[in-house]
């Protein structure tokens, strides 16, 4: 590929409104392009979101070829009576192995909101009304990933992550995986793994490669072959690139692409015409913007042809944000009732424009506090968060922070950098108290919120 046209699809990507955060791009079997905006590193573990979902579906296709299950195993062969609804409906009965896989297991909406009201998701999976027979209608359930996990760590007497490590994650290198566990203690499958890009770089090469890794075959080319083909119809999605066909747990695209994909801008792209693997992270709730970006300056360099040039930035960088430093504070410090969606629970504000933020539970399980100091300029890296890093580093993330004044305002920006999400908290001290003004640059929920201090 000519650098001019790797160059021209950076500069596009730089320009587009999603925040591209890394890429890689690997083509037969080399890595052609690798950049990070920084702060971010290609080295950083990140959340993949549902790119999870075919990293489970592999450990399915691992399970199936250990002779372990099968496509037409009935999901409730796998329970104990008492798991089960007292009445087990016909729907229910018919549902099997492969309707999980596919997203077709008779449910009229994702079943991953009502599974989390309850620690008992395996429980309350199984009683809900399946309102279609199974097979018959697309409907994207993360629900349905987490049965998968909950289904291979009863056959396997592991949790996902350690049945994965030895036959997946330590043959990539992908040393560095970790992978959320439900109340229940069953790896949640659908969401929650955490690993680098250039990790998932190498699970995108061992898709082009039908599973077969430094000449061993890791994962069988006929599982690789049925996973990201089109197993199941989708036309009922909306965007282009999500009505191609669903496979086990990977998407059909365009351009007979394939892919895992997860919120916020999280793809390992697949190219099987042109041996081609392109891994982003990123952070937008437009994730058809950077598939659009891809068809209509990736795909004409891989097709080989001509490519206007267009020089990429000098630097790949989201920059802190720009403002006046911030001055006059009172120093006093703040608190706030720990129940709001930021887990923000004190603020101090000194006169020499420091900020001090004080979080409750930044980490899953931790309930330490832990200080964030935002101060102008530079990104200011923290050198840890939360109780679990300072426990144990490999779990631990990375945080910068920066601030800056509109106004009589303070404003603080901090960037979570092994998530997509940045938090904004816009600050204004009154006579009674503090008042933030919050927001969180992507979101499953509200985006928005305001918190007033506690008197």
């Amino acid at each position: 590929m000519s650098a001019a046209a790797l160059d021209a699809f950076v500069a596009a990507l730089d320009a587009g409104k999603p925040e591209i955060q890394t890429v890689m791009l690997l083509r037969h079997g080399h890595v052609v392009l690798e950049e990070a905006w920084s702060p971010y590193r290609l080295t950083d573990r990140h959340l993949l979101f549902s790119v999870s979902k075919s990293f489970t579906s592999t450990a399915v296709g691992l399970a199936i070829d250990a002779g372990l299950l099968s496509l037409d195993d009935q999901v409730i062969s796998f329970f104990e009576p008492d798991e089960l609804p007292e009445t087990v409906s016909e729907n229910l009965a018919a549902m099997k192995v492969r309707h999980l896989l596919t997203m077709t297991t008779g449910h009229s909406q994702d079943t991953v909101e009502a599974l989390s009201r309850d620690r008992r998701m395996v429980r309350v999976f199984l009683g809900l009304d399946v309102e279609h027979e199974p097979g018959t209608v697309f409907v994207y359930n993360s629900g349905a990933t987490y049965m998968l996990s909950a289904i291979l760590q009863r056959l396997t007497g592991e949790q996902l992550l350690d049945y994965l490590r030895p036959r997946l994650f330590e043959p990539l290198g992908a040393t560095e995986a970790t992978w959320q566990v439900s109340s229940e203690g069953i790896t949640v499958g659908g969401w929650g793994l955490s690993i680098n890009t250039e990790s998932l770089a190498c699970f995108g090469q061992l898709l082009l490669q039908r599973g077969n890794w430094a000449g061993t075959q890791l994962v069988p080319a006929e599982w690789y072959e049925a996973a990201t083909s089109k197993q199941v119809p989708n036309d009922n999605e909306e965007n282009p690139d999500w009505k191609q066909g669903y496979g086990f747990q990977f998407w059909r695209g365009r351009h007979n692409t394939y892919r895992g994909d997860g919120a916020f801008g999280q793809f390992c792209l697949i190219f099987p015409e042109y041996d081609a693997a392109l891994i982003v992270t990123s952070a937008t709730t437009d994730m058809q913007a950077i598939l659009t970006t891809v068809w209509d300056h990736l795909l004409p360099a891989l097709e080989g042809k001509e490519v206007t040039p267009v020089a990429r930035p000098d630097r790949l960088e989201l920059s802190p944000p720009s403002g006046p430093t911030p001055g006059g504070a009172s120093g006093r410090t703040y608190t706030f009732a720990n129940d709001n969606a930021s887990g923000l629970i004190a603020v101090r504000l000194d006169p020499d424009g420091t900020g001090t933020f004080t979080f409750a539970g930044l980490e899953p399980g931790a309930t330490d506090p832990v200080d964030i100091v935002c101060r102008p300029g530079d990104w200011r890296e923290l050198e840890s968060v939360g109780v679990l890093k300072e426990a144990d580093p490999e779990t631990g993330q990375r945080v910068v922070s920066s601030a800056s004044a509109d106004g009589d305002t303070f404003v603080a920006t901090i960037r979570f950098l092994e998530t997509p999400f940045v938090l904004t908290l816009a600050c204004r001290e009154t006579d009674d108290g503090l008042i933030i003004d919050a927001t969180q640059n992507v979101s499953f929920g509200p985006t928005s919120f305001t918190l007033s201090s506690e008197v």
